[in-house]
């Protein structure tokens, strides 16, 4: 690779302007079928294996080198099966829930995933989706929610253990202890109607029996992400408690369930951010920040309604409120609250994650039928926007910049400094006082309007709408840049950032000098990033291919 640097002895910068390389193949495999549904095993590991399938058959390969383990149709796997309109793995049980869906009578297949045979096949269980499936790995079984109630399965054989109706919804997060599962309910979206009589529930239940243990309910909204499946919300039992983490705290006593104490809030996100045409699916994720621990002093942001923000300290043993923050005025969405140094800072407004599964049918002129798919994972400004503090001793207002009311992606605080990005400018300010330490424009760096900013060794990374600049945190000055096309960041790992364009495109950056290699895919490709950043994989018509993003 050639590079050309151009010293700004003024910034003390080099800004490269290279020449890129391409990735490097590592394999293409040629399959039998076109693909229609990918699955790329996110585990650490050499002899893994992922997918690809159309609508009638599905070939399973090697990770490491693209060879065929098997291709089989899926009435060859199970006889009751002639076509998949969904697939769901289960990479850490080696398994592929098939589903055929019928109008009322929808055909599920249970496959292992290294071998194609099919481990169990049934009709009882409807409307099945990736929102009311979950694996449990500690006992090899998978919990499954229908309006029938929820059913215990063991993964290889499909024995019906037990089924209960006093659980409903579908299971969310959970922690296994010993044969007891403590567990949060949600229902995905599109499934409401199949849950009518849902109410948020937090239940311990006997995995032998089913029998409920015991039962509350919760405040707020329990979800998955719409692509990515992470849970929004986090589960944790200690000394003796149950904590759940989901727009503020609740917590329980493991023994018995009854609530300790609660600073939670009932949130939901509708107009924070807009929904892409044709979005079937559509989530939005980090529009309230979670609850900061510092010490024993806990502070959560209550989001009682859009007109009604506050910031609550309370003391985290006991629940006990010690004091309720002025209003935050005008605030949609709050993504980031830091503690340090006697203030709590706040980020109003700014960049905030939205995932969409977009899907429609366009005829053609000769009366074809193309079926249309994306998975977005996003990133969507929200308005209004500024940089907050508040002192930790009574919640009193301690500075209000009123520098950032144009723009926020988002902010860092590292250093003993607040780092803000306005889009346009690298900002450092003293978060005690809120006074600027450096501002450093971005137009220099080459890479468009900056989209967010990561934080990297000892300094910032510029995500930007048409490449990727880094600069010292110490002074602000422009360590590299790199210019590539208008793309959006896909995924990250350590040290790469892989970009991705509208047309399927993708580069990999190297955050140590911002060089990257490129591949240019078919428009419609699906690409993903190897658990360890060294690989893409990347999905077009009837070809996998595997490259080095290095």
């Amino acid at each position: 690779m050639k590079h050309l640097f151009i010293t700004a002895a003024l910034l003390g910068t080099a800004l490269s302007l290279s020449a890129q390389e391409d990735m490097s193949e590592v394999w293409t495999t040629r399959l039998e079928h076109k693909i229609e549904h990918t699955g790329t095993d996110p585990n650490p590991g050499d002899d893994n294996v992922s997918y690809a399938a159309s609508d009638k058959e599905m070939t399973v390969f090697r990770n490491k080198d693209g060879s065929t383990v098997w291709t089989k149709a899926f009435k060859e796997m199970a006889p009751r099966l002639r076509k998949i309109d969904e697939l769901i793995p289960f990479w850490e049980s080696n398994t592929v829930f098939l589903f055929d869906r019928k109008a009322g009578s929808d055909v599920v297949a249970c496959i292992d995933l290294h071998s194609g045979n099919a481990l169990w096949t049934t009709e009882k269980y409807q409307d099945l989706s990736d929102d009311n499936v979950i694996y449990l790995k500690e006992k090899d079984a998978f919990c499954i929610s229908t309006k029938n109630g929820l059913f215990y399965i063991m993964a290889r054989t499909g024995e019906e253990k037990w089924a209960s109706k006093v659980f409903t919804g579908s299971v969310g997060k959970y922690i296994v202890d010993g044969d007891d599962m403590t567990c949060v309910n949600f229902v995905g979206p599109g499934l409401a109607a199949l849950f009518s009589g849902f109410k948020n529930q937090i239940a311990r239940i006997d995995l032998n029996t089913g029998a409920i243990k015991w039962e509350n309910t919760y405040v707020g909204r329990a979800e998955r992400k719409v692509i990515t499946r992470d849970f929004v919300y986090d589960l944790k039992i200690d000394g003796g408690k149950v904590y759940l983490m989901l727009n503020g705290i609740q917590v329980y006593d493991y023994k018995t369930g009854a609530t300790q104490w609660a600073a939670a809030f009932d949130y939901t996100p509708e107009g924070v951010a807009k929904a892409p045409a044709h979005a079937v699916k559509f989530g939005v994720y980090g529009a309230v920040a979670d609850p900061v621990v510092d010490g024993n002093d806990l502070y959560v942001l209550d989001m009682q309604n859009r007109k009604k923000q506050f910031i609550k300290k309370y003391d985290r043993q006991t629940g006990k409120l010690i004091w309720t923050s002025p209003e935050i005025k005008e605030a949609r969405a709050i993504p980031g609250m830091w503690v340090a140094d006697g203030k709590i800072v706040l980020q109003v407004g700014g960049m905030v994650e939205t995932q969409a599964y977009i899907y429609w049918r366009e005829t053609q002129s000769d009366g074809s039928v193309v079926i249309h798919k994306e998975w977005r994972v996003d990133y969507q400004n929200v308005k209004p926007v500024g940089v907050q503090a508040f002192n930790t001793t009574d919640g009193s207002l301690a500075w209000d910049s009123e520098r950032f009311k144009k723009g926020i992606t988002n902010c860092l605080l590292m250093d003993d400094r607040l780092y803000v990005c306005s889009g346009k400018a690298l900002y450092c300010i003293d978060h005690k006082a809120g006074t600027d330490v450096y501002e450093i424009p971005l137009g220099d760096d080459g890479v468009g309007l900056a989209n967010r900013i990561l934080p990297y060794k000892d300094m910032v990374a510029i995500i930007g709408e048409k490449g990727v600049s880094t600069h010292t945190r110490s002074s602000g000055a422009l360590v590299k840049g790199n210019k590539y096309k208008a793309s959006g960041m896909e995924a990250q790992h350590e040290d790469v950032v892989l970009m991705k364009t509208a047309n399927s495109d993708i580069a990999a950056f190297d955050l140590d000098d911002c060089s990257f290699k490129q591949f240019n895919a078919r428009k419609g490709a699906t690409s993903t990033l190897s658990y360890d950043g060294e690989h893409v994989y990347v999905y077009e018509k009837k070809d996998v291919t595997k490259l080095r993003t290095r």
